[in-house]
């Protein structure tokens, strides 16, 4: 078969992927090791939302969450459960620290067939999020590629990151029921993909094929996972897009912001206030979370992965790549424009003179870094670029991409098989003023670009993107590669050529793109802001 025959196949094969399914009217009903469930037969897939995969944390604040306890009447998972207790992101579900949920789309609910398993961790830098969000509506996905979805919430900022167990040892004397309260938000995701291993042949998945992907933060928890030996086996390929953990919070700067994060509720860093701090109400401690970081300098405070010897003994992606997960393919992914996303709030960015740029440059590709340098280096390499778009594309280079770079360039001395993308393509909306920004793959993994918030908006272009995008992650998903007919060959990122497909229309596999700006930023150590 040569390559014009193998794209017709493609063609006709996604055709059939993409027709809508037979409409099922019976309720799916699955038994889970806790109880059964009734989900609902919906777009030609069988979708269950709100699974209870741990207890009401209100019990185990800053505590390693627990499964929940089994019940014999059937679930009704027609609705998603409650968003994590968050500042500033109002969910429809409601906000509570009874949390632990997670959501499944499968083209059929049924254990005689065994389909890959896609299971999604959303972003929102440790912070905010929930897997909730209309733009991750699986439904389209799973019937791309014949695949089951997951999405799960898990908590986040202090309530999931609070690292309480130096202070509590210091109180105490000895190590206490608190020593996991750095990492709870990462062993709430192990416990739902526990969950997943346990449950979700039976709807219609492969627990021996389970793939995890996930978007900025989403991306950096997968980051951590890598290095968490408590995660080992739980999965068997990951996918970050425009996320990465090259270092973990270190247990000094966590304790900081907990001492910073008690004074703003007016609590001590002793006996008591450990105590009154696993008590107050959670509106009490969502509004502490805005108080200024002092690590960073400013508000509000970084919550993440802790450093804290007890779930995570290394940094993810420093010195080198961990070892325990050299076996897993990984997929890791940016976008040529991320900072257009954070920064394009304030008009005056697209207005920028030169005069005013070595003032904004630093404070935004946060590595230190002659800002001159920066500028003369960007000016020789690309002469038309005005000012504006030096700052959004320097910005990118130090604050985004570098940590890509630093965990390609681990995974490839180390000869874990690693695959690399950017995102050249370029949005519409905003008359193309955001160029291919952070968040852009979201929509065209998930097939979600008609949703109104999308940033692809639905044009003929975006859907032709999502086409593209959905079907290398099904594939990833499937087989540990994202190579498919409609793809230049995509050859795993080496530190030789540093291959990295371009998505965009159409694709291409360039070697070191942007190699100039790379070796820039390259001669800065660099570390993780908030790390």
């Amino acid at each position: 078969m040569n390559r014009r025959e193998s794209l017709k196949l493609l063609g006709a094969s996604a055709g059939l992927m993409a027709a809508p399914a037979l409409a099922r009217t019976s309720k799916p009903q699955v038994m889970t090791q806790a109880g059964p469930v009734i989900g609902q037969a919906k777009g030609g897939v069988d979708i269950f939302l709100g699974l209870r995969y741990g207890q009401d944390t209100t019990k185990t604040r800053f505590r390693p969450p627990v499964k929940p306890e089994p019940w014999t009447k059937p679930y009704i998972a027609d609705h998603y459960g409650a968003a994590a207790p968050q500042a500033g992101t109002p969910d429809p579900y409601g906000q509570s620290e009874d949390c632990l949920f997670l959501n499944v789309w499968t083209p059929q609910a049924s254990a005689r067939k065994r389909r890959p398993v896609m299971v999604y961790i959303h972003g929102g830098a440790y912070n905010t999020g929930s897997g909730g969000s209309p733009l991750y509506d699986a439904t389209n996905l799973a019937l791309r590629g014949d695949v089951v979805v997951v999405t799960i919430n898990h908590r986040l900022n202090a309530f999931g990151y609070l690292y309480l167990a130096r202070l509590e040892h210091e109180v105490t004397g000895a190590p206490g029921p608190l020593a996991f309260s750095g990492n709870c938000g990462q062993l709430d995701i192990h416990l739902a993909l526990e969950w997943v291993r346990d449950n979700i042949a039976a709807f219609g998945g492969d627990p021996g094929c389970v793939m995890v992907f996930g978007q900025s933060g989403g991306g950096a928890k997968i980051a951590t996972m890598m290095a968490t030996p408590a995660a080992r086996g739980l999965f068997h390929r990951a996918a970050t897009m425009s996320g990465q953990q090259v270092t973990a919070s270190g247990p000094g700067n966590a304790t900081q912001r907990t001492i910073a994060f008690l004074a703003a509720l007016d609590l001590k860093p002793d006996a008591e206030g450990l105590a009154q701090v696993q008590a107050l109400p959670m509106a009490d401690l969502v509004a502490a979370l805005k108080a200024n970081d002092p690590v960073i300098g400013k508000g509000g405070l970084y919550f993440g992965p802790v450093l804290d010897e007890t779930t995570l003994s290394r940094h993810p992606f420093w010195p080198d790549a961990p070892s325990q997960s050299a076996d897993i393919p990984m997929m890791i992914g940016n976008t040529h424009d991320e900072t257009r996303a954070f920064l394009s709030g304030d008009p005056h960015n697209f207005d920028l003179t030169w005069e005013e740029l070595p003032v904004k440059l630093p404070p935004q590709y946060r590595i230190d870094i002659d800002p001159y340098v920066v500028i003369d280096t960007y000016r020789r390499l690309y002469p038309q670029m005005s000012p504006s778009d030096v700052f959004f594309v320097a910005t990118t280079a130090g604050r985004s991409w570098r940590g890509a770079i630093e965990e390609l360039e681990a995974r490839a001395k180390s000869g874990a098989v690693t695959y690399a993308y950017q995102v050249d393509w370029k949005t519409p909306k905003d008359a193309g003023r955001l160029g291919a920004p952070h968040t852009i793959d979201i929509p065209l993994v998930f097939r979600t670009t008609a949703v109104a918030d999308s940033i692809t908006t639905d044009s003929a272009e975006a859907r032709r993107m999502a086409d593209l995008f959905s079907d290398a992650f099904i594939a990833f998903a499937r087989s540990g590669s994202p190579q498919t007919a409609i793809l230049p060959d995509w050859k795993p990122y080496s530190m030789e050529k540093r291959e990295t497909m371009l998505m965009d229309l159409p694709p291409q596999l360039a070697n070191d793109p942007r190699g100039e700006e790379r070796k820039l930023f390259a001669k800065v150590p660099f570390i993780q802001q908030g790390t």
